[in-house]
């Protein structure tokens, strides 16, 4: 469990603006062969430990490099009541809790809400059209109070490639990639993910 003084850090950071800035606007020029909105999973033999038996769920990828979110490392479940009250509007009477994960070794201090393309703020940012991604204290109040996106994974840090690097990890047979359908991404046991994903992997990148 995160200590109380670094769940409120955490949580606060998760309302800060996204630290990606024109990064992750509609203005970038995505390639032909973009993977956002994909799944990445990482191969048996990936070589890194901080990536091992992960997939990644991809929010961009273009000409500057590209962006995503672990999305099978849970680290905790937190009481919804608690995330109100680091949020600066505590409601005791909110019962329920949410479950936290470890996006990425990247920024870990910063939060992003990954969940359905149905919900959307000012500050949501569109995927691929099933799937988008808010920052906003706003999505917080909303899912507390049953109000927000159906299904939703809250995950703090990500996963970061600088122009060509990706490509040169797929090349050497570190990853690989399937579609995002909404129950992987949302549903799916997480202790069992990276197999799942793994079975139904597009095989000829």
């Amino acid at each position: 469990m995160l200590r109380r003084r670094v769940w409120r850090i955490a949580i606060a950071a998760l309302f800060l603006p996204l630290m990606l800035g024109a990064a992750l606007t509609a203005r970038d020029a995505a390639p032909s062969a973009s993977l956002a909105g994909q799944l990445l999973i990482a191969s048996p033999s990936i070589g890194d430990p901080r990536f091992e038996q992960t997939v990644i769920l991809m929010v961009k990828h273009d000409r500057d490099g590209a962006f995503g979110i672990i999305i099978n490392r849970p680290v905790s479940e937190q009481p919804l009541s608690s995330l109100l009250e680091a949020i600066g509007e505590p409601d005791p009477t909110v019962a329920g809790t949410v479950r936290i994960h470890a996006g990425g070794p990247v920024e870990p201090s910063i939060g992003f809400v990954l969940h359905g393309a149905e919900y959307k703020l000012d500050a949501t940012i569109a995927i691929d059209g099933r799937v988008a991604m808010s920052s906003n204290r706003k999505a917080m109040r909303d899912i507390a109070y049953g109000r927000g996106p159906k299904k939703f994974l809250i995950a703090f840090g990500y996963a970061g490639w600088a122009p060509g690097q990706l490509e040169g990890e797929i090349a050497n047979g570190g990853w690989h990639t399937r579609s995002a359908d909404l129950h992987l991404v949302f549903d799916s046991p997480r202790d069992t993910l990276w197999r799942d994903a793994m079975a139904t992997r597009t095989r000829d990148l």
